[in-house]
């Protein structure tokens, strides 16, 4: 019989969170601008708001271990319905607002979804244009009823409605308690649908067990404060940013605010500093691209002194015991210099900062720790709950993706696949036993990840799939080349070919903005992001990343000819994941006549 696993008594998310909610009554859980404003909602209102949506599935038909879907940007009422859906005893399914409508009734349909909320007119468009696919769904609920004044379907109703419904339930509150009271750990939390880099999504299947090892395990390493301030931005579909933003703060009593939408991000760290702040590579690149921007179009003086205080900030770091002299140096630069750029990008709280979801160069680390931004790596998967291993203040070294978490074993198999056993593991494939055997195997969960630990400290190494053998039979994973082109404010993302070739090539994404800029500063024409990739000069910038970067690595290693992707791509196209990760076996069929161009 599996181990229980309980925190305060509580054995569910679903009871922690009622009882927690009780506890903390009216103080702020969550804070939302509304014109312009931020406007405070209290963990009364949140239970209150959950409880009513909840009754109001229930009202419509809604049983335990039923899926309900969830398609919407993050924004409060995405917390309301995930604990009223899981309270009520059944499993959140979150869906990118990026997805096409083919790709939500597949999601809808693989998931047996019960019932679809979605956001606004946009997401309800999709619905509709689908909606003859998607036969396991009884009812459609929309959060927003904006530009819908006049809408009327039979099988659509308004968020408003549902609250109604669920208010006005007979014996409400005793039968929503009922099924609270009802659960167990063994029963599935949430799906988690895998990105697709390597075929169909997978429903990975989070045990209310699973996560609540993850919230004491986690929270041993995160170094989470009861009072902390966090920005919600990744899409609450992630695993990162639900356990970041909806199962720690249920533990912690943190308080998230919502970012306004996701061009406002940058705008919303300033405005809230948060105290602890967990991002992927891609926006600490962007920060790093922000103030490299910054001190370009600095005066010669401004350059002078902003070189003076990183260096300052890197030697104060890099030391294990920095003397009298350092400390004084680097209290000077960070009162003149250093302290003004952290507030510049929304860092002024920060004592914690996380990287994670992909690799990230340790430049860029050592960059952020030099500017006072304590940046530690980690690792995990939608399969381990979000978490198999981070860096902390204890332990901690740049290059790697730190220790283990506590109660939990990772071993390295013989072909150097990443192997993980603990109660974090999920419980398996929605539906798909036979996908679950391939990854669960012996009690061990294969990563499809290699890497190697040393000093019980774990280093990523690539993507086992990912490993390019060339025609001269050397075996080179791309990903640490890759993260060091990503490195350049100019390099948006870069994918490494040469499997079974003479030798490596590389297709690069530059990044919009920063290239722009520069092609402005130096007077180069262009007309559309097509003609930017194509201009001669801006060829010769990335040819100057690339020879840098070659710099670093043996010379079978390093790469050979580049091509420039002159597509502008978002999350919307196949070969970006909604985490806006390439795929790189649809990057390499869309662009082989690109690629074959460079052979």
């Amino acid at each position: 019989m599996t181990e229980t696993i309980e925190i305060g008594g509580c054995d569910t998310l679903a009871k922690l969170w009622r009882q927690v909610c009780h506890e903390r009554g009216t103080a702020i859980a969550h804070r939302e601008k509304k014109l312009g404003i931020w406007q405070s909602h209290s963990w009364q209102d949140w239970f209150e708001g959950a409880r009513a949506l909840g009754l109001g599935l229930m009202e419509l038909g809604l049983e335990r271990g039923q899926v309900v879907s969830v398609l919407s940007e993050d924004r409060l009422e995405w917390l309301y319905a995930d604990l009223g859906i899981v309270a009520a005893g059944g499993i959140t399914n979150g869906i990118y607002t990026t997805d096409s409508a083919r790709q939500l009734a597949y999601l809808v349909n693989d998931s047996e979804s019960a019932f679809l909320l979605v956001e606004n007119d946009e997401q309800l468009d999709k619905y509709l244009e689908a909606r003859e696919a998607m036969t396991s769904v009884k009812k459609v609920i929309v959060f927003d009823r904006k530009g819908l004044r006049d809408f009327s379907d039979p099988d659509v109703m308004f968020l408003d409605e549902l609250l109604a419904l669920g208010r006005a339930a007979a014996d409400g509150e005793r039968r929503f308690d009922q099924r609270i009271d009802a659960g167990s750990g063994e029963e599935v939390r949430m799906l988690i649908y895998t990105s697709g880099t390597t075929g169909q999504p997978k429903g990975a299947m989070i045990s209310h067990r699973n996560v609540l090892f993850m919230l004491d395990r986690g929270d041993r390493v995160l170094d989470v404060h009861e009072h902390d301030e966090q920005l919600c931005f990744l899409p609450l579909s992630h695993i990162l940013e639900r356990l970041i933003s909806v199962e720690l703060p249920i533990y912690k009593g943190v308080r998230v605010n919502f970012a306004e939408s996701p061009e406002t991000v940058f705008d919303n760290l300033r405005e809230i500093s948060p105290h602890a702040f967990t991002a992927v590579p891609r926006l600490w690149e962007k920060l790093y691209s922000v103030i490299s921007d910054q001190r370009r179009e600095a005066t010669a003086v401004g350059r002078w002194a902003f070189d003076r205080a990183m260096r300052a900030g890197h030697d104060f770091h890099a030391a294990a015991r920095p003397g009298a002299w350092l400390r004084l140096r680097h209290a000077f630069w960070d009162l003149l210099v250093l302290k003004n750029l952290r507030d510049l990008i929304g860092m002024r709280r920060i004592r914690r900062a996380t990287t994670g979801a992909a690799p990230i160069a340790p430049e860029l680390i050592r960059w952020f720790n030099a500017l006072g931004v304590p940046l530690y790596e980690g690792y995990g998967m939608t399969e381990t709950t979000g978490i198999i291993s981070v860096n902390t203040p204890d332990r901690y070294r740049i290059g790697s993706v730190g220790t283990p978490l506590p109660d939990t074993e990772v071993r390295i198999a013989d072909d150097g696949e990443i192997l993980v056993r603990g109660r974090h593991v999920f419980e398996g494939y929605w539906k798909r036993p036979e996908k679950t055997g391939e990854d669960i195997r012996d009690g061990w969960l294969h990563t499809g990840d290699s890497g190697r630990l040393d000093d019980g400290m774990l280093t990523i190494t690539g993507r086992i799939k990912d490993i390019i053998i060339t025609a001269g039979g050397k075996n080179i994973a791309p990903a640490e080349m890759e993260s060091r082109l990503k490195f350049s404010p100019y390099v948006a993302d870069a994918v490494i070919i040469g499997d079974k070739r003479k030798y490596l090539t590389c297709l690069i994404m530059i990044d919009r903005d920063n290239v722009e800029t520069w092609a402005q500063r130096h007077q180069v024409p262009f007309s559309d992001y097509r003609s930017l990739c194509r201009a001669e000069a801006v060829r010769e910038l990335i040819g100057g990343v690339v020879a840098e970067v070659n710099r670093e690595f043996a010379r079978v290693e390093q790469i050979k000819d580049f091509r420039l992707i002159d597509v502008l791509l978002s999350a919307d196209d196949e070969e970006l994941t909604a985490t806006m990760k390439l795929k790189r076996a649809q990057v390499e069929s869309k662009y082989s006549e690109l690629i074959d161009s460079m052979y």
